[in-house]
């Protein structure tokens, strides 16, 4: 990059190939370029590091690194200027320059926003340079903020490499009690560079979270962020910080005084981002302990829960949302109708009649299809099947043959029943994405069977199963049972969605509000499921989990302290668990039991201890859009807005990184962005109304369904 001249002082002269000079200091030996000694003169006299790195530039007669075309340049001529750099670190050292040690590590740490340049650099050694450099007064800073920088734009290996580093860093934070620089850029550098190893799906190895120092590095954040010389540059990576870690070392977190309920307190921010990265720390926290929720329901069991008679309140509760409403009612009733329909077929062998009666109960409730075959006594004390003539033994055997009847028939809805049938028996029989692959098939014929947009919801592929229970929710026909299961899908899939793009989400690339639109989809379809469902619904006690925790993180500080306002939703979730004790239906204790036990438990500790706190983050928040980071101070931390700032070709600026915000302010309004103007599905990549420009859609079917409520607003756009 060329650098501006300095008044009163000389051009620098250009690097020679020359070997022998009176004037020169000794450089190494495979060196070509010696260093004159009026050029160190020089360079004590310059009074900014960006001079000192500008004028040592030219020197070297390097390409401009502030642009792209530079940086090519760079990869080109890659071994000889990294020749020509190492010759000045050598000579540097060897004279005891540290402003010329520090200006080299400066060009290196721009050479490093190119992640293959980085990758080289990192090969040949260039953290053992870098570190050195921190146990000088003068170039403390400078190393420091090179190692932010470096870890701001690393690779994995890089940011490894500079995480095992973590025990010096903690050693100078400690040395340095009252630098706010120190405490600022190491943090920051720690953060970087373990959240990348704490952030991996499986868990990293224990040696190396030992080398790490995990547990040292997450009570000295924690304490740092206490202090009144902590800045918000800092604290924002240590938020993000703490909420990575919880996921693979849950017991260092619980060990950390007053990180649990720092997390916690984040939830009252007035920050929605702020807030929901912290819930996904907490979620990812009781990963390790919790159990899956899968709820079988034994029919034996279930009947005779019911001839035992509910609790009054909770019978009186069953009857004021409706007892022929209610999932118990229906389930027994439906398997009552499945035996008796069942028992008819073996008379009459008519199984189009059989296979409409099994399309309704499927649609009525989801454990209406029991397993079951026809029996006769045999030898005593045993039962053996008998041959009625029908093509099937096992009941749930009767669903594929009744499709294929009700196929012959030909009219559109024996199709639809058919394909009802196929559908339940692949999610009983079949791995569950066969059954997302027939449900596929079955919304191309017709993309209005609620069911089938079900059974594709079920499937692992949690983007496209939440597609699919917002599709379905908008299906004109449907059953009660269809759509409060499309509704549990639809909550599930965004919710997970929502934590997992935040845990991975980076700076600025619009992934936080991604995230964020997942979650308010979850937060209203979960709203919506405990309105509508019956108290009974076995998915109720999860739904409330879900709804309780995005309430918390959705409302934040519109709550208040004692959470008041989550008293219904707690009768509800306690009823619920009565009702499933009562049906012998056991509570699991799953990620999001123990996640909102734990919001709860440590709410008014996290408010007494973190309270204020938060608040003061809050208004530095509202204030820092005009405020610089303090790495950024006028005087020797120019060259990291420097090292930051690539031009582009046109002569325009761009800066690699937000600055000062490390995660951008994200509201409501901005969440809609991401919603389907038709189903509501959240998603990044919805396509745009040709037309207008303003809505969104998640493909050219919802487009289609949209266009009769949107085609007047369009054509006036």
């Amino acid at each position: 990059m060329p650098s501006p001249r300095v008044k009163g002082k000389p051009n620098p002269p250009k690097a020679k190939a020359a070997t022998s000079a009176s004037n020169t200091s000794t450089s190494t030996s495979r060196s070509t370029y010696p260093i004159p000694d009026a050029f160190f003169t020089d360079i004590d006299n310059l009074a900014t590091w960006r001079l000192i790195v500008e004028t040592l530039c030219k020197y070297l007669d390097l390409p401009d690194l502030g642009t792209r075309s530079g940086l090519k340049k760079v990869h080109a001529n890659f071994l000889e200027i990294s020749k020509r750099l190492d010759t000045v670190y050598a000579a540097a050292q060897k004279r005891g320059n540290e402003r010329l040690l520090g200006a080299v590590v400066g060009i290196w740490a721009k050479m490093c926003t190119d992640a293959i340049l980085r990758d080289k650099l990192f090969r040949e050694g260039l953290l053992s340079k870098v570190m050195p450099l921190t146990e000088y007064d003068s170039t403390r800073h400078m190393a420091l903020n090179a190692l932010s920088l470096m870890t701001h734009h690393g690779g994995v290996v890089a940011r490894r490499e500079i995480a095992l580093k973590n025990p010096i860093l903690l050693n100078l934070i400690q040395a340095h009690p009252d630098d706010a620089k120190v405490l600022e850029l190491a943090t920051v550098t720690m953060a970087h560079a373990t959240s990348t190893l704490l952030s991996a799906e499986d868990p990293p190895d224990s040696r190396l979270l030992k080398e790490l120092q995990v547990r040292n590095v997450l009570k000295t954040t924690v304490e740092s962020a206490r202090k009144p010389i902590a800045s918000f540059y800092m604290i924002e990576h240590t938020f993000l910080f703490l909420s990575s870690a919880t996921r693979h070392c849950p017991q260092d977190c619980k060990a950390t005084p007053g990180m649990l309920t720092l997390l916690v307190a984040c939830l009252r921010s007035a920050n929605l981002t702020r807030r929901c990265n912290a819930l996904g720390g907490l979620i990812r926290y009781t990963v390790n302990e919790s159990e899956t929720d899968r709820q079988n329901l034994d029919p034996q069991r279930l009947i005779a829960a019911v001839q035992r008679r509910c609790p009054d309140h909770l019978t009186e509760i069953l009857a004021t949302y409706g007892f022929e409403r209610c999932e118990t009612t229906l389930t027994l009733r439906g398997m009552a109708d499945h035996q008796s329909a069942m028992m008819r077929c073996a008379e009459d062998h008519d199984l189009c009649a059989l296979g409409r009666t099994l399309a309704t109960l499927i649609q009525r409730t989801e454990f209406s299809i029991a397993e079951g075959m026809f029996q006769a006594d045999g030898p005593p004390g045993r039962r053996e099947p008998i041959d009625l003539g029908l093509p099937f033994t096992m009941w749930t055997d009767a669903l594929p043959h009744c499709a294929t009847a009700l196929r012959a028939r030909g009219t559109p809805a024996d199709q639809d029943m058919a394909d009802v049938l196929d559908l339940k028996f692949f999610l009983i029989r079949s791995p569950v994405p066969d059954a997302v692959v027939l449900g596929q098939r079955v919304i191309e014929r017709n993309p209005d069977l609620a069911y089938a947009y079900y059974a594709i919801s079920m499937g692992p592929n949690r983007q496209q199963g939440l597609r699919a229970a917002k599709k379905g929710l908008k299906c004109k026909t449907t059953t009660p049972f269809v759509r409060q299961s499309l509704l549990w899908r639809a909550v599930e899939h965004a919710g997970d969605l929502g934590v997992a793009t935040l845990q991975s989400a980076r700076a600025g690339d619009g992934d936080e509000a991604e995230g964020i639109a997942f979650l308010m989809s979850a937060w209203e379809d979960a709203k919506t499921f405990t309105v509508e469902a019956p108290p009974d619904n076995h998915h109720m006690q999860t739904i409330l989990n879900w709804y309780i925790i995005l309430t918390v993180a959705i409302k934040g500080p519109k709550l208040s302290e004692d959470l008041r306002e989550l008293a219904d939703a707690h009768h509800k979730l306690d009823i619920s668990e009565q009702l499933m004790n009562t049906i012998s239906f056991s509570t699991t204790k799953t990620e999001l039991h123990l996640t909102r036990n734990l919001i709860l438990e440590l709410y008014p500790e996290a408010v007494k201890e973190w309270g204020a706190f938060i608040k003061r983050i809050d208004e530095l928040d509202f204030r820092i859009e005009k405020q610089k980071p303090l790495s950024y101070t006028q005087a020797d931390d120019d060259l990291a807005a420097w090292i930051e700032n690539m031009k582009l070709e046109d002569g325009s600026e761009e800066h690699l990184h937000p600055h000062p915000r490390s995660h951008p302010k994200i509201s409501l309004n901005n969440v809609m962005l991401y919603r389907c103007s038709w189903c509501t599905n959240p998603s990044a990549v919805l396509r745009k109304c040709g037309g207008c420009g303003k809505t969104r859609y998640c493909d050219g079917q919802c487009q289609k369904k949209h266009w009769p409520g949107h085609k007047t607003e369009c054509k006036r756009a």
